[in-house]
Parts: structure tokens; sequence; C-alpha cells
């Protein structure tokens, strides 16, 4: 019998963290994150981490638990949520991970397994100057040249991507298109149950993302990034939508205004590359929402739909 695994995925803002809670109370389970900027120490409210009132004592896993100036791979979350898995299970709870990273769902889902790797930071750092100095548009075109494949499925922003595929390239001799191949598991370790939110209306999302970038404003968001910028300025979280777009007005080259609206337009960007990712998933369900449909009526649909399809249920 392949472990029970359930997996709740879609766009930031669209209601993932408050029906993962309410699936997790109903069906007995616990939060493993699937956030590729909520693992990382600081920048709370800027990655949007759940609060302690928003986890209602149910318990969350895999948040906060790098350094920023760490670095961290796709390879090393699939092991640390494998062990969660695990665990969780092993406790007679039902493991959900909740989070829009698409990379890491599917790679836990679809049971990838990553071939030893020999660490050479080297690579990676020369890497990361050439895009601080050149610009990602010059990786990109590396990139294109060495793996056209992989360099369609990567945005030119996306940095941590860019510099990991080229990394791969460079270390390896092949191209990262032929090194995910080879880390393909034959068959899913899990009995996974994927459900994905996504609303009929895209201005509705839109809509709930430019809300929540003023509650995370509220909630000191700015303070939050100020802080940070002033102690520790480096590492990967530093990337993260709200960091890196408050930075201008920081340094006095432009307004909260200009900025506040950046933050919303790359928070927009973010969801279309989020919804396309996972669009191309047939193993996902679809629970299509409006904007006033409430949490209550939102789970009682989704344990309709798991229900049919599968019993997650783990009873106390």
């Amino acid at each position: 019998m392949k472990q029970k695994l359930l997996a709740i995925v879609g766009a930031t803002a669209s209601g993932k963290t408050a029906l993962g809670v309410e699936l997790a109370k109903r069906l007995n389970g616990e939060i493993i994150s699937a956030d590729s900027m909520q693992i990382y120490e600081g920048l709370d409210i800027t990655t949007a981490k759940p609060t302690p009132e928003e986890r209602q004592n149910i318990p969350h896993h895999l948040i906060s638990i790098v350094k920023r100036s760490q670095n961290f791979s796709v390879a090393e979350y699939v092991s640390l949520a494998n062990q969660k898995i695990q665990e969780i299970s092993a406790r007679g709870k039902l493991p959900i991970m909740v989070g829009g990273t698409g990379l890491y769902i599917d790679s836990v889902v679809n049971g990838l397994q990553f071939t030893p790797e020999q660490e050479d930071t080297s690579i990676r750092q020369e890497l990361l100057a050439r895009a601080q100095t050149e610009g990602n548009e010059s990786l990109y075109q590396q990139l294109l040249e060495l793996d056209p494949e992989a360099a369609e499925k990567i945005h030119v922003n996306n940095t941590v991507r860019l510099v990991r595929a080229l990394e791969v390239c460079l270390r390896t001799g092949k191209t990262f298109t032929e090194y995910k191949a080879q880390n393909l598991a034959k068959e899913s370790p899990y009995d996974a149950f994927l459900l994905g939110l996504d609303y009929a209306d895209r201005q509705d999302l839109y809509a709930r993302i430019n809300q929540r970038v003023y509650k995370m404003l509220d909630a000191g968001m700015l303070e939050e990034v100020r802080q940070a910028y002033q102690t520790d300025a480096s590492g990967t979280a530093s990337a993260a939508i709200g960091y890196k777009e408050l930075i201008p007005y920081l340094e006095n080259r432009d307004t909260l205004e200009n900025c506040i609206a950046m933050i919303q337009q790359e928070s927009r960007r973010y969801a279309k590359r989020q919804l396309t990712w996972f669009r191309r998933n047939a193993q996902i369900h679809w629970l299509i929402l409006s904007k006033n449909d409430e949490l209550q009526e939102i789970s009682e649909k989704a344990e309709k739909m798991i229900a049919k399809i599968e019993n997650l249920c783990y009873n106390e």
C-alpha cells in the first residue's frame, strides 16, 4: 500500500493556506509547506508565511528552516519533504503539501530520485556574479545555446532557475533536460491527490493579490524589508517578491506608491506563471472559485471532490 498524500496547489493569494488548515482539521492532517521562499528564515510577512493565528494549532513543517545566506536545492527539499511525509504518516496523520512552487510539488509527488552531486559552489557563484554584472539576459542566451528545451521553460527573470540549469550544464557536461530525465522515478511512491485552486474570473484572483499586498504592508512588510536590507541583503530569499521591489524606495530612488504597484504587478505575473505550470499537470483536480465563495463552502466542495476519488481521511 502506497502512502496517502494530499497536495493543495495554485497561484499566490488563491486561498491555499486557509483551505489547507481547514482540510487538515477535517482529515486529521499536518501541513508540509511547498514554498521555495517560506523555507528561508526571516521575511515572514514578505513571503506570506502563515501566522500562528492562521495555523490554528495545525502543525506546519518546512517553514523557516534554512538561513537566507544558504543555498538550497530542490533535491534537498525532496529529501526533507519525504522525511516529513514518513513521520506524519507514522503518527497516523495525513500529510498535506500546501504551496505554489510547482517544481517542489512535482518532484515529491512523482518520486524524483536525484543522482549524487559533487558540490561545486565556484560555478554557482560565478554565474550569480554574472547575473549581477551582465544581467539575466546573458545567462538566458547561454542556456538557450546549451539547452533550448530548458530555456523555453524558464523565465528570463528567474535567476535561481537560470543559474541552476546552467550550473548543471557546465558541471556535468549534460543538458539540464537530460539531467532531469535521469532523475525521474519509474513510479511514484505515493497515492497522491492533487487539488488545484483557481478562479473562474482571473480578475478576482488579481484583486485578491492586490488586496493582500496592502494587508502585508499593514502588517509591517516595509519595516521587515528595511531591517533585512540593512542587516543582510544577500541570499536567495532576497529574491522574494516584495523585497527587491521596495529597494528603490529604501534608497530614495522611487516613491512608495510606485513600489507598491510594482509588487502587485510582479505578484500578478508570478500567479500567471504558476497557473501555466500547474495547468500542464493532468493529475490536478481543479476547484474553480468565485470571489463570493466562503471558506466553509470551499472546504466542503474540496472534501467531496477528494472523497469521490480517494479516501484520504486518517481517523484519530
